[in-house]
């Protein structure tokens, strides 16, 4: 019996996970929303490992892949942070909840059509773009004018996602094995700052999940500043490329 049955069926969970996310945001708890959202972040970094772990990678898994990531980290984080404020700015407001699913379509396209280094991603992946969208909704209650900043952010997160800043894909990475030590070890952190109440659940995803967006930023920024110096020291050299 084939085992190509068990990424499939964890990507299917993936999808379930999207929209159980949606069907619990219309009883109002969208904490426990967001918490199916990062849940699926969970299975959605499974399931491609356990593929090549059991050799069993095809393009129907591949398929089912993408359209489970528009549901889950496209469409049900957009719901969410509609929910949450973008509803208040009428037309304003429908328009930026519908760039979110709509640049993650676009992102999960050129995936597929644009092949590039394993280890590298074109664009903010979906999957964190999702996640960040989701537990930043959470975090309304704390900014002020909220409706303007979270929709900003959220415009902001579409564009990165349509964008050619590359982004390190940890789905590829090999590890060493201290990363059976370091991971127990970051894990017990984690359970400590949660137990304690140092910070939020969501507030400690959206740091993780955040720095890995600007990561992309600062390092396109800076890529594009040695570029434009290199340049520069051509023109003064008599040798522009």
């Amino acid at each position: 019996m084939s085992n190509r049955w068990i990424p499939n069926a964890l990507t299917a969970l993936n999808l379930v996970a999207g929209l159980s996310s949606m069907l619990i945001l219309q009883t109002g708890r969208v904490g426990l929303s967001a918490l199916f959202v990062v849940f699926g972040m969970i299975i959605d970094g499974l399931d491609g490992r356990v593929a090549r772990w059991l050799r069993a990678e095809s393009e129907f898994g591949r398929i089912l892949d993408s359209l489970s990531d528009i549901v889950t980290f496209g469409v049900a984080p957009a719901m969410i942070m509609y929910h949450v404020e973008l509803r208040h700015l009428g037309l304003v407001g429908d328009l930026v909840a519908m760039l979110f699913p709509l640049c993650g379509a676009l992102r999960l396209a050129r995936f597929h059509t644009q092949r590039g280094p394993a280890d590298t991603f074109i664009g903010l992946p979906i999957t964190a773009a999702g996640g960040i969208e989701a537990t930043l909704a959470l975090t309304s209650s704390a900014l002020e004018p909220a409706a303007m900043i979270l929709s900003a952010a959220t415009v902001l997160l579409s564009l990165l996602m349509v964008s050619s800043i590359p982004y390190p894909n940890f789905k590829r990475l090999s590890y060493p094995r201290s990363i059976f030590v370091l991971v127990p070890l970051f894990a017990l952190l984690i359970a400590c700052v949660l137990r304690f109440q140092i910070v939020g659940t969501d507030v400690l995803i959206f740091a993780v999940l955040g720095l890995y967006a600007a990561y992309g930023m600062v390092h396109a920024i800076r890529s594009s500043i040695g570029g434009r110096k290199h340049g520069d020291g051509d023109m003064v050299h008599g040798t522009k490329k």
